[in-house]
């Protein structure tokens, strides 16, 4: 048996969902990996600090997609973590097509192992996931596609399960897969439960990159040959022409499912993948009622309940099993039995083209923040804040002027040839189709109000000219 420890495997954290079922504090623009649920760390700070000791940085890459650039980048930024290599999907795809881009471009080694992560799972205890990765690398050494399974703790509906078939090696070390189930209702679930040898899948997998690949060409044909030409020429437009073909399907459907030499390495690790509200109950303490309350809030006789809170006071009284969550700009309130419908409620917020399901009124920036407090037809009034020692790009607008008055701070404002200081109380105007730029030069931060008046108002209306943080 190969020795565990001398094993190396290269990382892929998924990072292109939105969360939907978190909405309102999870946007498309702002989804949940890049939430601060359970702590100080993001979701996939988190994910990536837990794998540290067995995944070093250089090996490790995620992949998200344009639209989530910018607030991904953020968060490696905020860790120094500059060097974790950033994979840009064109378009979602589902989790087949990433991964097999990821392993497309991870092409130094080709019998090299790769595990893929989701970016925004709860794992109470990560040494037991690092002894599970281990004794996972030996049986993807060996040529199985290897996923982990969660032992069951109840009889849960809202997750898929695995079915284990024989042993591969000493008891309890990793079984072969008898089937993957899809999401039973409650009386398949608790038979799972009673007969024992089923387990939660988490989602993690492991296998020798030439094993996966192998995998799609027999059973996603039309991937492989897609990540074929990339690996011949990975050009952006390439990718793009590409991946408008490739089938929108998971990993679990189109390989594990499918294929033959699949393995389940069983792991207690205090799992969660937080898809929903409710979830918090299984992370947080509850009160004497059963309550998970967080922010800012106020109870009177409610039970089982999750309120979230942020900076407004939020008062209940006597409910019940509600789901209450509350942001500057919209506010979801649902019966636990119906959180799973909140990805509805969110579709049709996009169907409506309503922008609270797209970001949020503060938006982060790689410079600083800024937040919406006003809009109107041909107007927007921004509070826009840089920190210390930053700069926006070098930009121009083509169908929008901005008016800038320093509240707080010195602002460096270069517009057109022209670069000058503006303190508080002072303002600027800029022109349509004038590069400009804002910069502190000060060790505080600088605000300022942005006025902007034109057609159109919306963020892609930036031609980027020289940028600091490599966005174009």
């Amino acid at each position: 048996m190969v020795e565990q420890t001398a094993i190396p495997i290269s990382g892929i954290i998924l990072a292109g969902g939105i969360g939907s079922r978190f909405w309102p504090l999870s946007r498309s623009q702002y989804p949940k990996q890049v939430l601060r649920l359970l702590g100080s760390e993001s979701m996939i700070q988190s994910t990536i600090e837990r794998l540290l000791p067995r995944i070093p940085l250089e090996r490790l890459l995620v992949v998200t997609n344009a639209g989530q650039s910018d607030v991904i980048s953020l968060e490696l930024r905020r860790k120094g973590w500059q060097g974790i290599r950033l994979i840009l999907e064109p378009e979602g795809r589902n989790t087949a097509p990433a991964v097999g881009l990821a392993a497309a471009l991870l092409g130094e080694d080709p019998t090299g192992l790769l595990a893929v992560f989701p970016a925004d799972h709860f794992i109470r205890e990560p040494d037991s996931l690092l002894a599970a990765l281990a004794q996972g690398a030996v049986w993807a050494t060996a040529g199985y596609l290897v996923t982990f399974g969660i032992p069951p703790s109840r009889p849960e509906t809202g997750y898929g399960y695995i079915k284990q078939g024989a042993p591969l090696g000493r008891a309890g070390t990793g079984f072969a897969v008898d089937r993957f189930i899809e999401k039973p209702d409650l009386a398949r679930a608790q038979a799972f439960l009673d007969e024992g040898g089923y387990y939660w899948n988490s989602g993690i997998f492991l296998f020798r990159r030439d094993v996966l690949l192998a995998a799609m060409a027999r059973h996603l044909p039309e991937v492989h040959r897609g990540l074929v030409r990339l690996m011949e020429d990975a050009n952006q437009d390439l990718l793009a022409q590409i991946y408008r073909d490739f089938p929108n399907i998971s990993l679990d459907h189109g390989i594990m499912e499918r294929a033959d030499q699949v393995a389940v390495v069983p792991v207690e690790m205090g799992w969660n993948d937080v898809g929903t509200w409710g979830a918090l109950q299984d992370i947080f303490p509850r009160d004497g009622q059963g309550n998970v309350i967080l922010g800012r809030s106020l109870d009177l006789d409610s039970k089982g309940c999750t309120i979230y809170a942020q900076n407004r006071l939020v008062a209940t009284i006597g409910l019940k099993d509600v789901i209450v969550v509350d942001t500057p700009d919209a506010t979801l309130v649902c019966h636990r039995e119906r959180v799973q419908e909140v990805k509805d409620l969110v579709a049709e917020l996009n169907r409506r083209e309503m922008v609270e399901s797209v970001q949020h009124l503060t938006v982060e920036r790689p410079w600083g923040s800024y937040t919406v407090m006003e809009e109107g037809s041909g107007y927007k009034v921004k509070q826009i804040e840089v920190s210390p020692g930053s700069r926006l790009s070098l930009q121009m607008h083509q169908r929008r002027a901005e008016h800038w008055v320093v509240v707080q701070g010195t602002a460096r404002v270069t517009i057109g040839t022209d670069v000058k200081l503006v303190t508080s109380n002072q303002s600027v105007y800029i022109p349509l189709k004038t590069a400009h730029r804002l910069e502190n030069p000060e060790a505080k931060p600088l605000r300022i109000i942005e006025v902007q008046t034109g057609s159109y108002l919306g963020e892609d209306d930036i031609q980027r000219l020289d940028d600091d943080y490599s966005r174009s």
